[in-house]
Order: structure tokens, then sequence, then C-alpha cells
């Protein structure tokens, strides 16, 4: 009969090789070296492989080891998705959901997944902004329901995650009212005025230089930045001149605050859902995921 896996033996490996040392792993497991030394050995034994490879000070996984700690990280990641799911049910019928979104990132559509949030089942949402490294990485560790990007996947991030576009958003250029002689002869007017665009690093830029180049319009880049409600702060201060998603531009174009000079012809911007693969999925966020689109969002 075969032996059953000591889970504790497991979770020791694990914290040591995410750390890379048995120093620090006994210091963060409150244990002596020795015995942490001891209990990794008998593992080893148990198992029949040798799960660690010693380059100076540090310890690198074998081949088995990296094996082993895959199943290790699966294994605690679903058993904390099962104390979340238990905890969501005894909290008096409140869901937790947790929204990620990159800063870029309308702050309308983040309204709009909120209020759908709320719609759906009595729920208290958490909305967090980062890089999308990070959330990526959050929403895998399952700290995050469900992300907000508008960037689409790459083949390396889409593994445990599930991915779905929610809409294709035309980009109008914006201006302050001052501007309104740049409508006639758009887009070749554009060419020499002070322009607010994304960083270089946004799919929606790139889209933009290549729109810009193709036309060949040389324009005048004045400020870059990713945090849309700071581009249209620009505009209505006569800064420049801001592309946005037309559902980003809508409620300041309504009030007058600002115009739109025109439309940048096959330019869109993507809006992006992302939720990882889970045994028991947060039923909120399971149903945003699904459900939400371009028609969600709040003018």
């Amino acid at each position: 009969m075969k032996a059953w896996l000591n889970y504790h033996h497991l979770y020791y490996f694990r914290t040591i090789a995410n750390l890379g040392s048995v120093v620090k792993a006994a210091r963060k497991l409150r244990l002596g070296q020795p015995t942490l030394s001891t209990q990794l050995k008998v593992f080893e034994d148990h198992l029949g492989q040798k799960l660690f490879d010693r380059k100076g000070r540090t310890l690198q996984l074998t081949e088995t080891g990296q094996m082993v700690l895959d199943y290790a990280n699966e294994i605690f990641s679903l058993g904390d998705e099962m104390v979340e799911a238990i905890n969501d049910r005894l909290h008096s019928g409140r869901i937790d959901v947790t929204i990620g979104a990159l800063d870029s990132v309308p702050k309308h559509t983040l309204m709009s997944l909120a209020a759908m949030a709320q719609k759906t089942a009595t729920c208290r949402v958490a909305v967090l902004e980062g890089k999308f490294d990070e959330l990526l990485r959050e929403v895998k560790g399952h700290r995050i329901d469900i992300v907000a990007t508008n960037h689409g996947p790459t083949p390396g991030e889409t593994v445990g995650v599930r991915w779905r576009r929610v809409a294709r958003i035309p980009v109008v250029v914006c201006a302050d009212k001052k501007f309104t002689h740049l409508r006639r002869g758009f887009p070749e007017s554009l060419a020499g005025q002070p322009m607010i665009l994304p960083t270089l690093d946004s799919k929606l830029r790139l889209d933009m230089d290549h729109w810009f180049k193709i036309k060949k319009i040389g324009i005048d880049i004045a400020f870059e930045t990713q945090d849309t409600s700071l581009q249209k702060l620009l505009v209505t201060h006569q800064m420049g001149l801001a592309p946005l998603p037309e559902a980003a531009a809508r409620e300041l174009v309504d009030n007058k605050e600002m115009i739109v000079l025109g439309t940048l012809e096959d330019v869109h911007e993507e809006l992006w859902l992302l939720t990882s693969e889970r045994k028991f999925q947060n039923p909120v966020a399971a149903q945003i995921f699904k459900s939400f689109s371009v028609n969600d969002l709040i003018d």
C-alpha cells in the first residue's frame, strides 16, 4: 500500500523553493534550521528523488523539484480557494468582489463594472489598479477576481486564466473649444498641434503612432500619460489635444467641457476582461465575465 503524502512536508518544501534558502524558510516557518533540513531530507527520501541542487549558498530546483513545486502551488492554491469559497458563504450573504485594472482603463469603465457587480448580488466591491504583470499574478493567486485591461493576451499570458474581449471602442480626438477651427481639414489639421498621448508601453499608443505615420501627419507630443482622467483634465485646461476612447469622452462632451474634432478611422480601444480558471468561481465575477459588454458602460 502506498504511503500517504505528508502535506506538512510538501508545504515546507514549497516554502524553501519559493525563498531559495533553508535559512530563510526556517525563519519564516519559525522552525530550527536543522529541523527543517531533516524534514526536507525525509520528504526527498519518501519521493525517492532529489529536489534541490546546491549552487553556492542558494538552492536550485532539480527538474523533479520544479515539477513537484508546480503541483504544490496548484494544491495550495486550490486549498486557499476552498477556504475563500466557504468563508463567502458564511459572511451574512455579502460577497466580496475584487476588480483589478490598469491605470489606463477609463474610470467610467471601472464604475460600470462595479455597478454591474452590485446589481448582480449583494456584495462589497474593491477596485485595485496596478501594472499588468502584478495584476496577472494576483488574479492567478485568486487574490483578485477579475481584471480589466485594454490590451489582449499574448501566448504566455493565457496559462491558468480565461480572456474575453468585451468592447472595441472608436477613438476620437478631443480638445477645448478654442481648437474648434481644427475640425476643418481634419485629420491633416492636427499637424504640429500639441498632443496628449498614452505612454509607449500602451497598445493604443502604438496604434496611434502607426496611424499618424501612415497619414503622414507630424504631431507635437506635449504630454504622455496612461491616466485617462489626467488626459481629460489636460484637455479642459487647454494644454493640448487628446485621442480618447469615445465612451471615455462622452460625459465631458455632453457637458460641453470639451469638443470632438474627429474620429481616428480604424483606430480602436479594446477592453478585455480576464479571470482565473478556478474550481469555485466567485459568482459575481463569473457573471460579469460572462455578460459584461460595451452596452453596460455608464454614460
